[in-house]
């Protein structure tokens, strides 16, 4: 892998994460206007239609990209992202852009932890020290204990738990299916749960906002498009730590757009829970097993 190519992969990170952080900013707009479920349910519709779109596309078409001999692992892998996006944006309604994607930066932390219960992987003292110190971070952020203490709090930390599942069932599922594959499914079976759920929630749109809604959509097939696009062309080790960049585009959201507040706490927990996540990301590229 050439250092341009690394160059290359880091800037489509970086603009990965800035319109993924313009996405999360119009579904707090939108999930604030409407109900999260109908939300999601559309934003699926249209997240659907571009991964079948890139799958008929590829090469062996829709049949290769549907082929799978995990079924099961790859059905509970779409209901669980879905699931999870749910939460989060349920999270930016009641908690604002800043505070949840501060709790959410520890899933990193998170995927590090169960890699030894779910991948079999071993995790050597050092990881979990680490692992440790991110967690005080978030116990900063959250303030249990304190009389400001929000048990909605508690949401995006779900949020994260069930991303860094998802995260390490996908890389289970990459040990017998292609990347492609993965991908497939995870928008298929979305779209369709979403519809199941979604459909009994709708509420009539404003102009207006079907036209922030198009805009959702948009962003969400751009990012997942810079996204692939950057793990084409650079190693996942090398961009993984600019991924944390959302967190500082979306808390400018926040801030800007939605009037947010930015309290010390959060502040310090977030800079200990990326500090930590930075290591863990450093010393599974520099020895794996320590």
């Amino acid at each position: 892998m050439t250092e341009a190519n690394t160059r290359m992969g880091i800037w489509l990170m970086v603009a990965t994460t800035f319109v993924f952080a313009i996405q999360d900013g119009i579904s707090r707009h939108l999930a604030g206007e409407y109900n999260v479920l109908m939300v999601v349910m559309i934003r699926y519709w249209f997240f659907a239609a571009f991964v079948v779109a890139v799958a008929a596309r590829a090469s062996g078409g829709l049949k290769a990209a549907a082929q799978t001999s995990q079924p099961i692992l790859q059905t509970f892998r779409g209901l669980l992202l879905a699931a999870e996006i749910c939460v989060m944006v349920l999270a930016f309604t009641l908690l604002g852009l800043v505070e949840s994607h501060a709790i959410f930066t520890s899933y990193p932390l998170l995927v590090a932890a169960l890699s030894g219960p779910v991948l079999g992987e071993r995790v050597g003292w050092r990881r979990w020290a680490a692992i440790g110190i991110g967690f005080v971070g978030v116990l900063i952020i959250l303030q249990p204990g304190v009389a400001v203490f929000s048990p909605l709090a508690l949401i995006p930390l779900t949020s994260a738990a069930m991303f860094a599942l998802y995260a390490l069932l996908t890389r289970y599922a990459a040990r017998a299916d292609s990347t492609a594959t993965s991908f497939f499914w995870t928008g298929t079976v979305g779209g369709v749960a979403m519809t199941v759920v979604g459909l009994w929630f709708w509420e009539p749109m404003t102009p207006r906002d079907w036209l922030w809604m198009g805009s959702l959509c948009i962003t969400g097939a751009l990012g997942h498009w810079l996204l692939i696009k950057c793990y084409e062309v650079a190693e996942a080790s090398a961009v993984q730590p600019f991924a944390y960049l959302q967190l500082v585009f979306a808390s400018l959201i926040g801030l800007t757009i939605f009037g947010e507040v930015l309290e010390m706490n959060v502040v310090i927990g977030a800079a200990i829970v990326v500090g930590a996540g930075l290591f863990t990301l450093f010393r599974a590229r520099q020895a794996p097993h320590d």
